[in-house]
This record gives structure tokens, C-alpha cells and sequence, in this order.
């Protein structure tokens, strides 16, 4: 398959998806409130653009899933690391971590309100509890299945604890944890949409309720396709991470 070839296919499938939207919306038999077809859809988004309103409640989205994300990944790989590495301090702290990491962020939404009031924090906590457990139980895992010979040999060459967490264990769990980011980064991406539902008053969540209960359908819409657009371009950041030269260091090891 050639590099054009490559970069067309996806094309190819988004065309498809408008030419069955098209003909669905023409001839279902709905009316275009209902169900709008897409030349409206990007009519109505242009509209959303030229006033701004499509720019502002983008950024609040990711305003609050990047400090949301970043607080649960500066605090969940670093103990990620520890319970991988001290096993006494994990078959403590794993069986709550296991019993808290099924729990739904969403169902913390009406504790999220009454903590935190109405507006970022309360949407920034839930982002945060959907990425952080994921992101322990992940890199602890990674940690633990570090093959032992490599802490072996720090040991022959007198490495302090800072020295092999840096030289030895960082390198060697990078491409588990980039993984772990790419899945966790969606899931914020996720839950923000549903938080701004229910608990601020901006935000692509909040967006689509509003133009919901406004009736405009075609505004809901375009939403939703900034939603899948933004989902698109954080999920080729993450895969952009994989390519460092730190990831490589487990498989260039062999």
C-alpha cells in the first residue's frame, strides 16, 4: 500500500459516512429539524464559528480535560511506580484502589456538585478520577513486569534509587504507559462532555444540552462533530508520543 493510498482510505470512509447521512436526512422522511443533513450542519457550524461560540465552549472543554489529565497523570505514575516497585505498600493500597477504579466518575457527579459548587472544579474532578486509577493500575503493572535483570545490573553498577527509577524503570515502562495515556486521554475526553451536561455552563456538553432544549438539532450536531474532530487530534498526540526514543528502550534491550 502506498503512502497516498494510505492517507486516502480514511477519507474514503468519512465520505461514505456523509453520502449515507445525506441520503438519510433526504429521504427518511424527517424534517430537518429533526434530522439535519449536513449542508445544514455546516451552515449552522459556520454560524457557531463567525460568533465564536464553537471556539469558546471548545476551549473550556479542553481547558478542563488538560488540568484534569495532568493532575491525574503527575500523581498516578509517580504511584504507579512506588506500588510497583514496594510490594508491601501494594497489597495495601491495591485492594482499595481496585475497589474505587470500577466506580463510574459519573456517579460522583452529584458529590463532584456538592463539594465543588457549579463550574470548572467539579468537571475537572471527575476528569481526574476517570484518568487516574487507570493510569495506577497501568503503571504499576508495567513496573511489575520489568524483567529483573535490569535491576540486577543496577545493582552491580551501584545505582542509587532515583538512578534506576530514571535509567532503568522510566525507559522501560514508557511504552506501556504512552498506552495508557492514549486510552485514559479519550475516556477524559469522555466524561467532560458528560460533566458539562450537568455541572457548568459552558463547554461542548454544555453546548449540546442547550441546543437540545433550543430545539437545534443542527447545532447538536455540530457538537458532536467537534467533539469526534478534537477526539481525532488528541488520540494523534498520544500516538506522536510513542514515537520517542525512550519508548524504543524495552525493545532495543533484547
Amino acid at each position: 500500500m502506498t503512502k497516498a493510498t494510505a492517507y486516502l482510505i480514511p477519507f474514503l470512509g468519512f465520505f461514505a459516512l456523509l453520502l449515507i447521512w445525506d441520503i438519510l436526512a433526504r429521504f427518511s422522511g424527517w424534517s430537518r429539524q429533526v434530522f439535519p443533513g449536513p449542508v445544514v450542519v455546516l451552515v449552522s457550524m459556520g454560524e457557531l464559528l463567525a460568533d465564536g461560540t464553537l471556539v469558546k465552549h471548545t476551549v473550556a472543554s479542553l481547558f478542563r480535560v488538560t488540568v484534569g489529565f495532568y493532575l491525574a497523570a503527575l500523581l498516578g505514575i509517580p504511584i504507579g511506580i512506588a506500588l510497583g516497585m514496594m510490594k508491601t505498600a501494594r497489597s495495601l493500597i491495591n485492594p482499595l484502589i481496585q475497589f474505587m477504579r470500577p466506580i463510574s466518575p459519573l456517579a460522583w457527579i452529584p458529590l463532584a456538585m456538592l463539594w465543588f459548587g457549579i463550574g470548572d472544579p467539579p468537571a475537572i474532578f471527575l476528569i481526574f478520577l476517570s484518568s487516574f486509577f487507570p493510569l495506577v493500575v497501568s503503571t504499576t503493572i508495567a513496573v511489575d513486569g520489568i524483567n529483573q535483570t535490569y535491576f540486577y545490573v543496577a545493582a552491580n553498577f551501584n545505582f542509587s534509587r532515583y538512578e534506576t527509577i530514571m535509567r532503568v524503570v522510566v525507559p522501560a515502562i514508557t511504552p506501556e504507559v504512552v498506552t495508557a495515556l492514549r486510552m485514559t486521554v479519550t475516556i477524559s475526553w469522555l466524561v467532560v462532555v458528560a460533566a458539562e451536561m450537568i455541572a457548568v455552563q459552558s463547554g461542548l456538553g454544555f453546548l449540546i444540552l442547550d441546543s437540545r432544549n433550543a430545539l437545534r438539532m443542527d447545532y447538536v450536531m455540530d457538537g458532536m462533530i467537534v467533539i469526534g474532530l478534537v477526539g481525532l487530534a488528541l488520540d494523534a498526540l498520544m500516538r506522536q508520543l510513542g514515537s520517542l526514543e525512550a519508548a524504543s528502550w524495552r525493545s532495543k534491550a533484547h
